[in-house]
């Protein structure tokens, strides 16, 4: 279940109108948070970034599921997806959720390492084209709020 200050913040993300990939980042940085202060580890960055996105497609953030990648991903994205929208969850069994938390704390913390987080956003940058990555870019700038001298 994401924290308060979570959904607070993607709410006022989504008030001010910002992309829902924006929304979906304060569910990635409460992760590695998480895994920064020792509450769980992660096998890789991507692991990490993957649960943030599934929390922020349960808590009902309008990001729909990727095109591309492996079906079992499309599948579970989809899945969390329609949990957001529909807004009907039930909680896993004690049995299930405790498996899940055991196998995390077994995993590593230095995947929300800053040296994994910048190896990590290399990568996906290079895997876009050069107009995309400037149109992003142009977008961000566009909608990034003007400091004061």
């Amino acid at each position: 279940m994401p924290e308060k200050e979570t959904l607070e913040r993607a709410h006022e993300d989504a008030a001010e109108g910002k992309a829902p990939s924006t929304q979906a980042g304060e569910f990635v940085k409460e992760e590695m948070d998480h895994i920064r202060e020792g509450k769980h580890g992660a096998r890789s960055t991507k692991q990490a970034i993957a649960i943030g996105l599934s929390k922020a497609r349960r808590a009902g953030v309008p990001l729909p599921p990727p095109t591309g990648g492996k079906s079992a991903t499309r599948r579970k994205a989809a899945q969390d997806y329609k949990k957001g929208r529909t807004g009907t969850s039930r909680r896993p069994s004690a049995k299930r959720a405790r498996a899940t938390r055991q196998a995390l704390k077994r995993e590593g913390r230095s995947a929300a390492s800053p040296a994994a987080l910048s190896r990590q956003a290399k990568t996906a940058a290079r895997r876009r084209s050069g107009s995309a990555r400037s149109a992003s870019a142009r977008r961000a700038a566009s909608s990034r709020r003007r400091r004061r001298a």
